[in-house]
């Protein structure tokens, strides 16, 4: 019996289903709202959204916007997300709309010219936390208490290492759970994670077993099913093909870490629990030379597709990842 259900999970993850984005730009980021609404964005200035489960997608270009790349989206309904783009100085900016993206607004626009935002991440549509790479020897975090129209710096974070970055790959280098819950992961010289546990007015850190050592290896990209079960993926982007290191999983709510027994295909940029609800310990990861599957919460990895991704979000069962040259992906698990 356990073998035919086990035959039976393996179909529901047998194939990635093609759906037409509206744009040829490379995607980096998606946000599921619910199997019918999904938005996502990337280079250019482009987002994209389905309010139809992505049977017909709506791209557009925010004004203002043309030259950035939308590394994060976060979506509350069919009307309201928030667009994160990075690069140095005043490239990072955050943008909302309220009118299924006909308009944007832009909500900030950072000052500092040696900051590099990398993402951001809501509890709810009112409070939120955003973070770049370290500034003077510490992650610039920032947090919003209005649903963004203004922003404070939090001051109260460990010190970075030398050489300590993170990673703007997928909008999943930063995750919040619950009500006050968020996690941070870094890479470069160390692969750490930073938690909060009060809505991102303070921080304490881990290290992990993740690969790290160099600028282009670390975490990319962390997933929570609740305070204290998570998974953090990632590895050496410049060598995608290396199956080392790459996932590590918590079950302490990130003050230690563990590596995975059995590793994914390669360098992984994104990672999802499947649901929320049953089947908790069900995930997805994806990279751009392919994505794997995990029904024993991240301890084995086994091998889903060879088809490459950026980025991947699921929501009771029903799951989009997203690529290149506008490439968008739909999975439905039974």
């Amino acid at each position: 019996m356990k073998k035919v259900i086990l035959l039976l999970f393996f179909a529901s993850f047998a194939a990635w289903h093609h759906q037409q984005s509206g744009t040829v730009e490379r995607l980096r980021a998606v946000s599921i709202v619910n199997k019918n609404t999904v938005w996502a964005s990337g280079n250019k200035g482009t987002f994209t959204r389905t309010t139809d489960g992505g049977k017909s997608w709506t791209s557009g270009i925010v004004v203002g916007a043309e030259e950035l790349d939308f590394r994060d989206v976060e979506a509350f309904d069919q009307k309201r997300a928030y667009l994160l783009s990075i690069g140095q100085g005043e490239m990072s900016r955050i943008y909302a709309t309220e009118d299924g993206g006909k308009n944007w607004k832009l909500l900030y626009k950072n000052r500092d010219p040696k900051a590099f935002f990398d993402g951001f991440a809501f509890w709810d549509s009112n409070n939120a936390v955003a973070f770049g790479d370290p500034v003077d020897g510490k992650l610039l975090v920032i947090k919003t208490t209005d649903g963004g129209k203004n922003w404070q710096k939090v001051e109260n974070i460990p010190d970075s290492l030398p050489e300590e970055s993170a990673f703007a790959a997928s909008g999943t280098s930063i995750v919040t759970e619950g009500k006050s819950n968020a996690w941070i992961a870094t890479g470069g010289s160390a692969a750490r994670v930073f938690r909060s546990t009060d809505r991102g007015s303070s921080w304490v850190v881990s290290s992990t077993p993740i690969i790290s050592g160099n600028e282009s290896s670390g975490i990319f990209s962390l997933a929570f099913r609740d305070a204290l079960h998570g998974v953090a993926v990632g590895g050496d982007y410049k060598e995608p093909d290396k199956q080392k290191q790459l996932v590590a999983i918590t079950n302490d709510g990130g003050v230690s870490w563990k590596l995975a027994n059995k590793q994914p295909g390669g360098y992984r940029s994104s990672v999802s629990y499947v649901s929320s609800y049953r089947q908790k310990t069900s995930l997805v990861a994806v990279g751009p030379n392919g994505s794997d599957y995990s029904t024993d919460d991240g301890l084995t990895w086994h091998k889903l597709s060879e088809e490459g991704f950026h980025s991947v979000d699921f929501q009771n069962f029903f799951g989009w990842a997203v690529g290149d040259a506008g490439r968008i992906y739909h999975q439905k698990i039974d």
